[in-house]
């Protein structure tokens, strides 16, 4: 589509126009609160808001990226490639954790043994998935230690604190990414990380806060804030 195209040379049955219309008139009919919402996040009166810009407006995800914090370091790589293999580092952290626990065979019942063949095969996949994209310059595995964290008695709260890491990470890298393609990529990982994280909640403790810790909006953490509670862990080595 040509980034310059006007509505009108998009819109030629006038249908777009004629939507926006009745969706405005129904929001002026309903009271000045909605649409007064939308004014401002310029989604209503034909204003125009670039995607970056509104996501700034309604989510916390979105506030980072617009301010360009939170990078990975240069270390990493630069641009999406750094972002890219320090999201591959966290995937070789959850992947060898689950790979343990299934060889650890720690799982109970079948709820529990669910949830850890599927993890185990997710992540897995995610880091075959990233190292593909990566090629030559996918960063190595790193060595993990993982001691008790792997029991019977602990892995469960474990995954929990590793899964949603990983929505912290995901949610604080992903609009930062510019390849359209890794974006769509790396959005669909963060969903499986929230899933993840929601059923190791629910295994743990089955109460509302263990299925979405932060409310009804993850909270993104810079890569350094990631890095540091990854290294508090001690599992890399």
């Amino acid at each position: 589509m040509d980034p310059e195209a006007t509505l009108d040379q998009i819109d030629v049955n006038g249908d777009i126009a004629e939507t926006h219309y009745d969706a405005v008139t129904q929001l002026e009919a309903d009271g000045d609160t909605r649409l007064g919402f939308l004014k401002k996040a310029g989604l209503a009166g034909g204003a125009v808001m670039g995607s970056g810009a509104l996501l700034a407006a309604l989510t916390p995800a979105g506030a980072m990226a617009a301010s360009g914090k939170g990078r990975p370091p240069a270390s990493f790589g630069k641009g999406d490639i750094g972002i890219l293999n320090f999201a591959l580092t966290l995937e070789y952290l959850e992947a060898a954790f689950y790979n343990e626990a299934t060889k650890n065979k720690v799982a109970k019942g079948a709820q529990q043994s669910a949830f850890l063949k599927v993890a185990t095969a997710d992540e897995n996949a995610h880091v075959a998935f990233l190292k593909k994209a990566l090629g030559s310059k996918a960063t190595s595995a790193p060595k993990v230690e993982f001691g008790s964290a792997t029991s019977a008695a602990n892995w469960i709260a474990t995954s929990y604190a590793l899964e949603n890491t990983g929505v912290h990470a995901y949610s604080g890298q992903v609009l930062n990414i510019s390849n359209p393609a890794y974006v769509a990529a790396a959005a669909s990982i963060l969903t499986i990380e929230a899933r993840h994280a929601s059923v190791a909640g629910l295994l743990m403790k089955p109460t509302p806060k263990s299925m979405t810790p932060d409310g009804p909006f993850d909270t993104p953490y810079t890569a350094a804030e990631v890095l540091k509670a990854v290294e508090a862990t001690g599992f890399l080595k």
